[in-house]
């Protein structure tokens, strides 16, 4: 039996709402990051209507869950129209982006962490 103790957490495991602060990522568009570690990261990121989440990709895989809303949502080359409550995978190094129908706001997951929110 192994009797060292657990690793510790390298971040909060709590992140109030009031603690994390909305940036401004592009016309119509903010990003809230929630909690994450080296291996997981959470974001809320808000769209009015008509905004677009420009198609772009990256190392880490994404899971995106829409919380309001109605975004056209496209995958490499296929786009569904996601309404509240709909997800999606996007594999790592997947070409992707959104258009904001009905203005709204998508929680997506990153593993690993997104380095590049943090700076």
């Amino acid at each position: 039996m192994n009797s060292s103790a657990p690793e510790q957490p390298t971040r909060p495991s709590f992140v109030p709402d009031g603690r994390a602060e909305w940036e401004t990522t592009g016309p119509g568009v903010r990003r809230k990051v929630l909690a994450h570690g080296p291996d997981l990261m959470l974001t809320r990121v808000a769209f009015g209507a008509g905004a677009v989440g420009a198609v772009h990709n990256h190392p880490h895989a994404q899971l995106s869950y829409v919380e309001s809303g109605a975004f056209d949502y496209t995958i490499a080359e296929e786009t569904q129209t996601l309404r509240a409550g709909d997800s999606c995978y996007v594999p790592p190094l997947a070409w992707h982006g959104v258009v904001c129908l009905e203005a709204g706001v998508l929680v997506d997951a990153f593993t690993p962490q997104r380095d590049d929110f943090l700076a």
